[in-house]
């Protein structure tokens, strides 16, 4: 196992974000004045993508995200799915980085918003999802790199 020489603050904010997005993640309860229950939600945490600029692997971003269901459908139902949801992330960061112009600690939320929301009909059904929130962004290198 190789450890980094910021790799204790990176497991930090990994936790963190991990514990952000669990929280986040469970069944939908009404609020303390029973008033109307919260949406259903999936948590999706400790992703782990690329930003890649001029063809190269420049550092990795570990994301948490928040799907937030249609009608009908059960954060039960959708945590099956979530292995195709992260390989979809996985695969459009590859394919079209999310990059930020000069910034290599962070993603553009809106592209990466866009895309899972457009792999999200074809994996669960046009619907199912009706919004992508990023909850964290925790980059593995945070210094010698970039700033913008």
């Amino acid at each position: 196992m190789r450890v980094d020489q910021n790799g204790p603050m990176d497991r930090r904010t990994l936790i963190a974000a991990s514990l952000a997005a669990a929280s986040v993640g469970g069944p939908a309860v009404a609020g303390p004045g029973g008033g109307e229950a919260a949406a259903p939600a999936l948590g999706i945490s400790g992703v782990g993508l690329p930003v890649i600029e001029g063809g190269r692997v420049r550092n990795y971003v570990f994301v948490s995200l928040k799907l937030h269901l249609g009608a009908g459908k059960t954060p039960q139902e959708m945590r099956a799915k979530e292995a195709y949801f992260r390989d979809a992330l996985v695969k459009a960061a590859h394919r079209t980085p999310f990059l930020v112009p000069g910034d290599w600690t962070r993603l553009d939320e809106a592209a990466l918003q866009r895309s899972l929301m457009a792999d999200a009909a074809r994996i669960a059904g046009r619907g199912a999802v009706t919004r992508v929130e990023i909850i964290a962004q925790a980059p593995r290198r945070r210094t010698g790199v970039r700033a913008g």
